[in-house]
């Protein structure tokens, strides 16, 4: 009873984010974001100059056309700057707009797959969207949160959804990121990402099947 009770609050603002106009707006990032970045995001720490200024204006770019709410929790600056973050490290490399993203939804604590926070089978810390949902992502914030104050960590909640996503971005979730197949440049990334796989399925990866 709870759990619909909470989608029934929930519903009206999944109705809006679903239904508004996308469209691009000026980002002003918080006057420490740089500070913010280094404190937090080891990546970002370990670029050159010009590699940070580069990983700035792609976190800009992200935050100009996806929007990062809260549900029964309050987003901060850290917040965003760690979803933009999860966003960009995975794509740093080559250019890529993630037109199958809308909006990320931070919850307070895991979920389950109806996205209910009162459940006993809330073990879910990010998803993707589906049907209703699409165009979506959700986050544990705690679990955002932690991923980056664990450096090396080999599951790290925020990444892992947006490599789900740009795997998605044919149509399919098949492990295979075939608009990314065509670009040249991504093929030393493809073969490298091929060879770990393998490498997880003979159980000679630190990194979780999942």
């Amino acid at each position: 009873m709870k759990g619909l009770i909470i989608f029934l609050i929930i519903l009206p603002i999944l109705v809006f984010l679903i239904f508004r106009k996308r469209k691009s707006r000026q980002v002003n990032l918080p006057e420490n974001f740089r500070d913010l970045l280094n404190e937090h995001v080891s990546f970002y720490r370990q670029l050159d100059d010009a590699g940070k200024l580069r990983f700035e204006e792609r976190i800009k770019d992200f935050l100009s056309y996806v929007r990062i709410h809260g549900v029964h929790t309050q987003v901060n600056d850290v917040d965003k700057l760690l979803v933009a973050a999860s966003a960009v490290i995975p794509t740093f490399g080559f250019d890529w707009h993630y037109h199958n993203l809308r909006d990320v939804l931070l919850y307070p604590d895991r979920f389950d797959r109806d996205f209910s926070l009162t459940s006993d089978e809330r073990n879910v810390l990010g998803m993707v969207g589906t049907g209703p949902m699409q165009r979506m992502m959700i986050l544990s914030r705690p679990a955002l949160r932690q991923s980056f104050a664990t450096e090396n960590s080999p599951h790290h909640t925020g990444i892992h959804e947006f490599v789900h996503l740009l795997d998605k971005a044919d149509g399919e979730t098949d492990g295979i990121p075939t608009q990314l197949l065509s670009r040249q440049y991504t093929i030393p990334w493809i073969k490298y990402m091929s060879e770990e796989i393998e490498k997880i399925k003979a159980g000679n990866s630190d990194i979780n099947i999942y």
